[in-house]
């Protein structure tokens, strides 16, 4: 076990940087392709009416006039040992991981990142939660009882939930709840540190308006699983040997079904933490998402590469845990 996280973890660090070779030739490559110089892209880091000495000053410091292989080493580099720049009379230390700095306010990328990363998590873990013990739950219930009212009800809603956008449901909530009845209005983030209460008032709406999607989604699969896995021999012989029908549920039926729900849940969540642009703007959460919404309307190519990178690491993290995961949900994992 402990030689195969040994090969998934160094099969996720290759896998970070290919996605960061793609990244960075994507960024940097591509637009030469399209016939962009570096002139111009030194001409970002200066403002308004730069002036040749001050594109040529930028390019050297930068090394933009060097090979792109080279820039992409100095790149990794910078991610790992940090680096050094002269943008004036003072060099300026950009702090490891170095993503650089921004065209649009000429501060370090990364700080700026981590200030937000709070924001994305706690609304990326919270939704989590409730979608994951709504939705399974759902499932397992209307898998045990086919056909029934509770059934059909909970299936009609999660169908709902499934064709419902995030930004109708959000829109809606913030409607009711904070406009016309005002229980929840002024939704502003507060640190947990600061205050448990009011974090967890403030970040109910999108928790709910996230979850309400992707509980649809988990109970709908859950009870296809479960429908699946309580038709199989083995759970015959279960009850047959006279074990308590709970224990038959949860222990040899849920737990066979889900393999696939621990899949899609590393996905989902390694996606949210990457960003969850519309429920981020729907909601004035100054997370990772509207932090990537507002690097992309103000063409920020460091903040668009720091948010890319970011995102790429969360869901291949997640996925090294999902696969961590199976062998505790599936014994027939450790077996093979």
């Amino acid at each position: 076990m402990f030689a195969y996280i040994i090969r998934r973890i160094l099969a996720a660090a290759a896998l970070l940087v290919v996605v960061s070779a793609v990244t960075f030739a994507i960024f940097f490559l591509l637009p030469r392709i399209a016939g962009e110089t570096t002139d111009q892209l030194a001409a970002q880091y200066i403002g308004k009416n730069p002036s040749p000495e001050a594109i040529q000053a930028v390019k050297q410091n930068l090394g933009f006039d060097q090979p792109l292989y080279t820039q992409y080493w100095n790149f990794l580099k910078a991610l790992v040992t940090g680096a050094e720049y002269k943008f004036g009379p003072e060099p300026a230390t950009c702090h490891v991981p170095c993503f650089g700095y921004s065209f649009k306010n000429h501060l370090e990328v990364w700080p700026e990142m981590t200030s937000r990363i709070p924001v994305t998590i706690s609304l990326a873990i919270g939704a989590a939660v409730l979608w994951l013990v709504s939705g399974v739950t759902t499932g397992v219930i209307s898998a045990l009882k086919p056909r029934s009212i509770f059934d059909r009800l909970s299936m009609g809603i999660a169908l709902a939930g499934v064709s419902l956008p995030v930004f109708f449901t959000g829109a809606l909530l913030l409607t009711v709840f904070s406009y016309e009845w005002p229980i929840l209005d002024n939704l502003e983030y507060v640190d947990f540190t600061a205050d448990p209460l009011m974090w967890a008032r403030n970040l109910i709406l999108p928790w709910v308006s996230l979850a309400f999607l992707y509980s649809a989604l988990y109970a709908r699969l859950t009870r296809a699983g479960m429908l699946e896995t309580m038709s199989e021999d083995y759970i015959r012989t279960a009850r047959a040997k006279g074990l308590a029908e709970r224990k038959v549920v949860v222990k040899h039926g849920l737990r066979s079904a889900l393999t696939p729900i621990v899949t899609i849940f590393g996905m989902d969540l390694g996606l949210l933490l990457g960003g969850a642009l519309i429920t981020e703007q729907v909601f004035s959460l100054k997370g990772i998402g509207q932090f990537a919404v507002q690097a992309i309307s103000d063409n920020d190519l460091p903040k668009i590469l720091g948010v890319t990178l970011l995102a790429a690491f969360f869901i291949v993290a997640c996925n090294l845990v999902v696969d961590l995961l199976y062998a505790l949900v599936d014994p027939r994992v450790r077996l093979s």
